[in-house]
């Protein structure tokens, strides 16, 4: 256990709350306040030009901004630093489906940097902001998800890109709209919003520090929806997620530091995460990965439920990734029909994580972004490292009436680095097979219990390659 408590004690989070919370409030004791009354809120005429100018005006006042009871179809906004800005029950920014209302700016997208839209609601380059209130963004994602798998889910981006041998350039090329983006900013809160059919991501906290997430509601799990991840924790540090709920089709909760060769450049860790008390719905589960080139350490996930959920607990990676996840502990998990209670795969999905250029685009002027996903990391960086890995007091259980798969365990390390120091203790799953377990150096385990109810189907062996 000294790999661990070296690094960490339960005690960081508090101080990291404590820190970020302090600071937030004190920069955001506002006089006076604005309210967006005045504003057109019939969710069919675009206010985006309304809203920026209220939020501005609410900065240069030192006023809090009240985003009133109504439906406000807008591209994207942005809040400024030093604000205090609260949802009434009932205020929902809807994302408008007319593309050429969103520009076009200097992000990252699932680890590569590149030229592509913002969020609805934006926090970039700002610090000292309190985002608060049971309002809604909300992205009309059926559009997003049509243009993406088209309305036969054969068609659509995806079905062009996979006919040609592109399938590793449909998610960048098909650009979707994020929900709430944090970038380049510190001590921010986001409390109590709810966000509803995301284009792509619903929040993702990108080059940030001490940013609090708290009883957030994540309703996106439309199984037409692609790439619905929850909130995404993105090169980032002291960061904490805490009482929220998701209900996804892509990852539920997911901690990032770029891709590949890029990621690698930019060598930007995620680290001093935590996430707790937090209620994980359908989805693919908390999830270390896939984009880990500029590392990550020192991840505390506690005291969280998950029910019907693909995945519990998770880490995935790849060959390209290289990079490195170490220090990492989940206590306190209770998990209900998952279907993989610990899923560790460092060879995920080979046809969306190998970029090969086929041969008639080789004469051709290519994307940018293509350049950086078919760049490679040198060969001699080794690769992924997953180290310093404790599972304790979990619990993994089926309900009578439940039918799908349960595979206690798929743990897949690298014959030339394996998973090291892996310890499970406390932990109790019932399942209909054990799984696998392989390329692990240093585990241990302590008082594991298994109900183990048949042998392994081999078609389990391969999941989300989508």
């Amino acid at each position: 256990r000294k790999y661990f408590y070296s690094h960490l004690d339960e005690s960081d989070s508090g101080k990291i709350e404590i820190n970020a919370q302090n600071i937030v409030r004190c920069y955001c004791i506002l006089m006076k306040e604005y309210r967006t009354d005045s504003i057109q809120a019939d969710g069919k005429t675009i206010v985006t030009e309304s809203l920026q100018k209220i939020i501005d005006k609410a900065h240069d006042d030192n006023a809090t901004l009240v985003i009133t009871k109504g439906k406000y179809l807008t591209a994207s906004i942005f809040i400024r630093s030093n604000m205090n800005v609260i949802f009434e029950d009932g205020a929902e920014l809807i994302g408008t489906t007319e593309e050429k209302e969103y520009p076009i700016i200097d992000t990252r997208i699932a680890g590569i940097e590149m030229k592509a839209y913002p969020g609805i609601l934006n926090v970039n380059d700002a610090e000292n902001v309190v985002i608060s209130g049971r309002g809604t963004i909300s992205g009309q994602g059926r559009y997003w998800w049509d243009k993406y798998w088209g309305e036969d889910e054969k068609s659509g981006y995806r079905g062009e890109y996979d006919a040609k041998g592109l399938r590793w350039a449909a998610d960048y090329d098909c650009r979707r709209l994020r929900n709430i983006v944090v970038m380049n900013s510190r001590n921010i809160t986001i409390k109590d919003l709810i966000s509803s059919e995301p284009g792509f991501w619903n929040l993702h906290v990108l080059y940030s520090e001490h940013v609090v997430i708290d009883n957030v509601f994540i309703n996106a799990g439309d199984p037409h929806g692609p790439s619905t991840d929850g909130i995404d924790i993105d090169s980032s540090s002291d960061v904490i997620v805490r009482n929220c709920t998701t209900n996804t089709n892509d990852d539920s909760i997911c901690i990032k530091s770029g891709r590949d060769a890029d990621g690698y450049r930019i060598g930007r860790p995620c680290h001093h995460v935590t996430v707790e008390n937090c209620h994980i719905l359908s989805g693919f589960g908390v999830t270390i990965g896939s984009e880990i080139s500029g590392g990550i350490h020192d991840i505390v996930l506690r005291g969280l439920t998950f029910e019907n959920t693909d995945c519990g607990f998770r880490i995935k990676s790849s060959h390209p990734r290289r990079g490195y996840i170490r220090n990492v502990i989940a206590t306190d998990l209770k998990m209900i029909n998952v279907r993989y209670p610990v899923h560790i795969c460092l060879d995920w999905n080979r046809g969306y994580s190998i970029c090969t250029l086929p041969e008639e685009y080789r004469l051709k002027e290519i994307p940018d972004h293509w350049k950086k996903l078919l760049e490679q990391i040198p060969e001699d960086v080794p690769d992924t490292l997953v180290e310093n890995v404790l599972l304790k007091n979990i619990t993994a259980s089926l309900t009578p009436d439940y039918s799908g798969r349960s595979r206690a365990f798929n743990i897949e390390g690298y014959d030339d680095q394996p998973i090291q120091n892996l310890i499970m203790e406390n932990v109790s799953i019932t399942a209909d097979e054990f799984g696998i377990i392989k390329a692990v150096k240093n585990q241990e385990m302590k008082n594991v219990k298994l109900t183990i109810k048949g042998s392994n189907d081999k078609s389990n062996d391969d999941y989300d390659n989508r």
